[in-house]
């Protein structure tokens, strides 16, 4: 049986009768007796709140904070940072003129500041293409190809707008101490294995604002691995599949180098992987499945609301690249939601061709 840890008020009368019985008599609630053992209780009752939270920090499914990223350094998983988005911006101008390393721009969407990574001078067609960062750390940084800049400051010869040529990718927030904990498990379940499926996938998962991962071996014929990913929070704006081509990475010679955020993980998987493993990073091809749900009991938009919400979760989490997701599961994810009494779901099992990743399509209403 597990430890139940006294309540204060089981403290505070526990140490009265302890006087009681000292003194052989009776403790009257406003005796000095009585306030030290209420002091005395209250002390005690502190002790065992730290106690608790000593007991939490010694497993990695409990620790928090810095306990939690000691838990992980003991097996080489660390919390991801805030990562900057990047691109390839365009500006205009007269042939010769220079934009300088370090030139500011704004989104002219909303004014997000960027900068020039490196200097560029204005080619014989009036345009030159140079790298940009955004200066701000997050997935705030990332952006549609086209997005239109703005220059903060004038530059002779140079037109003030500018283009992103390229997708802004590889933006990320910091890692939730959530998906780090389930990380730290991952690593604890499965040990480094010298390039097994499991390996791949908590690679990728190293790389900021890599949420899902999936590994395919042989998926691109032998010798090959080819490894899904999923950014849900930092491209939440696309629904979480990875902007950019896929490829492999920019220093294997044996394939078509992948861009943007595909080519970020194809990286950071180069030198991880076995020597002779040829991967490819691939997003998912989304796989909308369309719902109806009739006969709905106690309906109303905000049980309609939580409804999508439930089926949203559960395609995320059961959802993979040409896996199956059940008709239970959809009626599980249905039923589990509070005010729901009674429904009807004609969909059944669903498995999308190999790459599509099942998400929910249009959820409609009889």
């Amino acid at each position: 049986m597990a430890f139940e840890r006294p309540t204060l008020t089981a403290l505070v009368r526990q140490a009265r009768e302890d006087m009681a019985a000292i003194v052989g008599g009776v403790v009257l609630r406003a005796s000095p007796l009585a306030i030290m053992a209420k002091a005395m209780a209250g002390l005690v009752h502190g002790l065992y709140g730290y106690l608790d939270w000593i007991a939490l920090q010694a497993t990695p499914f409990t620790a928090t904070g810095a306990f939690l990223v000691a838990w992980g350094a003991l097996v080489g998983v660390l919390r991801k940072d805030a990562a900057t988005a990047t691109a390839q911006a365009t500006f205009t101008g007269a042939p010769g003129s220079q934009v300088p390393d370090g030139t500011r721009l704004a989104r002219s969407a909303d004014g997000l500041s960027y900068r020039t990574t490196a200097l560029g001078t204005v080619g014989a067609n009036g345009t030159v293409t140079l790298p940009i960062e955004a200066e701000e750390a997050g997935a705030v940084g990332n952006a549609l190809q086209g997005a239109q800049l703005a220059l903060s400051g004038a530059l002779s010869g140079v037109t003030s707008a500018a283009t992103l040529a390229t997708p802004a990718t590889g933006g990320a927030d910091e890692e939730g101490e959530e998906a780090f904990r389930a990380r730290i498990l991952a690593r604890y379940a499965e040990p480094p294995q010298g390039g097994a499926p499991s390996d791949y996938t908590r690679w990728a998962m190293e790389v900021a604002g890599v949420t899902r991962a999936w590994v395919a071996p042989s998926g691109a014929g032998a010798g090959t691995v080819v490894v899904y990913v999923m950014l849900d929070d930092a491209q939440a704006a696309h629904d979480g599949f990875p902007q950019g081509t896929d490829g492999v990475a920019g220093a294997e010679t044996r394939g078509i180098a992948a861009t943007g955020d595909q080519r970020i993980v194809a990286d950071h998987l180069f030198p991880l992987r076995p020597a002779t493993a040829l991967v490819h990073v691939v997003s998912p091809i989304p796989y909308p499945v369309d719902i109806t749900i009739s006969d709905l009991a106690a309906d109303s938009s905000a049980t309609r609301a939580a409804i999508e919400t439930a089926l949203r979760a559960m395609f995320r989490r059961e959802g993979s690249p040409g896996g199956t997701i059940y008709q239970n599961d959809l009626f599980a994810a249905v039923d589990g939601v509070d005010g729901v009494e009674r429904f009807t779901l004609s969909t059944s099992s669903i498995t999308p061709p190999t790459g599509h990743l099942p998400v929910l399509g249009t959820l409609s209403w009889a």
